[in-house]
């Protein structure tokens, strides 16, 4: 099979999944932002921001380390190792959790919500664990089993979302049994706990090798090559979730009033995930896709070609969504339409971040992980140093723009090490056309005056149609040449 129809394919077997599951969960935004004030909604994305963190460190690079030795034919039980130390430090990480649940509460002025700590730590427990059978799928390219557990996760956390906010509605008039309405938001936690629960059992027979024999020669090399990679995640989460992590505590208002902006701020985030869910699923079709090809006499070129269709289809996300932004807009509640400015800003963010993961590919086939560490180290420096210049004159629009220039900055920095230590002929050009029309559409939409009705949307169909036009219209050649490919 022709190689970019390979990713492709992987690609849109993933995209399901993710696109289609995320999608799924992001129709919980018009749920949570119609029935939770922006200050509750606050609460329950600053939890989620260190979940990432968290995330990051239960895993300990794990998954790409899993990729790059599952193969080595110096070691027989890859898996079974990795599996056993994930086990054990993420029950160490829930018995901690308990035993100072206390402290985290008060330490983050959530005094009477200790429970909810505990049911993180839980969920944490089962991600991180969960996290490598779903490598181990990808790395047998069973992207439909893949695709069915995590469909069914989402399935069950979004039904029981649902159930519970009926219950949660429905106790406000009337007494519920055995339903707590003082819990409130802590049902969302609930929701998540129990389809993570439901996600191992599926991935039961993954799990087994947990009783295989461990391979201690090994877990010293891969915890070697691992380490840096833990490094990344730590300045990726930062990257990410710092913002949301420290709106509470940066912005000059009381804490009441800054978990409003946060909850806001959050909300029009969510819009922006309709890039990194695309995003997303060439990750996971990626990184397995990077490995394999590696040997192969047209890598370097096979690599620049993505890179190219990669960054067309992100531009193409971009000028839909902006161009229809008050659409898109209509997801979230008219309580938080404010922060709707963000939107553009974090588009253009998460197109970034796509191109840096296509960039990074050189640190990670020449085993300098621990360079690509250094990207990652100075991007989250970026981060911390814009973050606390920024959020407390602009808000949370500072914390969008820190976002954008952070992870620019890693992009710029990984193409510059990258044309050092692994050469690919990138097509400079051609991604600063998609970007500079990205940027040309986003001023359209601020200069046009559009209106509203009949005459706005045909105002608006015409740029859109128009931009796509303009984006395709120098790969035509190419396009056609890569449909007759698949066909």
């Amino acid at each position: 099979m022709n190689p970019i129809k390979k990713l492709a394919s992987q690609t849109a077997v993933y995209g399901v999944s993710s696109i289609l599951g995320r999608f799924l969960n992001y129709l919980l935004v018009p749920l949570y932002t119609r029935f939770f004030l922006p200050e509750e909604y606050g609460v329950v994305s600053e939890f989620y921001a260190y979940t990432g963190f968290f995330f990051v460190l239960l895993t300990f690079g794990m998954e790409t380390g899993f990729f790059r030795f599952t193969k080595d034919e110096r070691f027989t039980k890859v898996y079974s190792s990795i599996l056993q130390f994930l086990f054990i430090a993420n029950i160490l990480f829930v018995g901690l959790v308990f035993v100072f649940s206390d402290t985290f509460a008060k330490l983050l002025h959530y005094e009477g919500f200790e429970h909810y700590f505990i049911w993180f730590a839980i969920i944490l427990a089962c991600d991180s664990i969960g996290s490598l059978p779903f490598a181990k799928l990808r790395q047998e390219e069973r992207a439909k089993r893949f695709a069915f557990v995590k469909l069914t996760e989402i399935g069950v956390n979004i039904g029981l979302n649902i159930f519970f906010m009926y219950l949660l509605k429905t106790a406000q008039r009337h007494p519920v049994a055995y339903f707590d309405p003082s819990i409130g938001v802590g049902y969302v936690f609930v929701a998540n706990l129990i389809s993570s629960v439901v996600k191992l059992l599926l991935l039961s027979d993954k799990l087994v090798p947990v009783v295989e024999g461990f391979e201690y020669h090994f877990f010293k090399v891969v915890v070697r090559y691992s380490a840096p990679i833990i490094i990344i995640g730590f300045a990726g989460i930062v990257n990410e979730m710092l913002d949301r992590m420290l709106l509470k505590y940066l912005l000059p208002g009381t804490i009441h009033q800054n978990l409003q902006e946060l909850g806001i701020y959050s909300a029009c985030y969510k819009i922006s995930i309709v890039m990194s869910l695309f995003i997303q699923a060439f990750r996971f079709a990626a990184e397995p896709f990077f490995f394999a090809q590696s040997k192969s006499e047209n890598a370097r070129q096979l690599y620049a070609d993505v890179m190219n269709w990669f960054t067309l289809f992100c531009a193409g996300i971009f000028i839909t969504v902006e161009v229809f932004l008050d659409l898109f807009g209509l997801f979230v509640g008219p309580a938080f339409r404010a922060g709707l400015s963000v939107v553009p800003i974090l588009l253009l963010a998460n197109m970034f971040l796509g191109m840096y993961v296509n960039l990074s590919i050189w640190y990670k086939l020449t085993d300098k992980t621990f360079l690509g560490a250094l990207v990652s180290i100075a991007g989250a420096i970026v981060t911390i140093i814009l973050v606390y210049w920024w959020i407390p004159l602009f808000g949370y629009v500072g914390a969008a723009w820190a976002t954008l220039l952070c992870y620019a900055f890693m992009a710029i920095a990984s193409f510059l090490l990258g044309k050092k230590y692994y050469p690919v002929p990138y097509s400079l050009s051609q991604l600063a056309y998609y970007l500079g029309l990205c940027c040309l559409v986003w001023v359209a939409t601020l200069v046009i005056p559009f209106g509203n009705g009949g005459v706005a949307l045909i105002g608006k169909m015409l740029l859109l149609l128009s931009s796509l036009v303009l984006l395709i219209l120098p790969e035509r050649d190419k396009l056609l040449q890569l449909t007759k490919k698949i066909k």
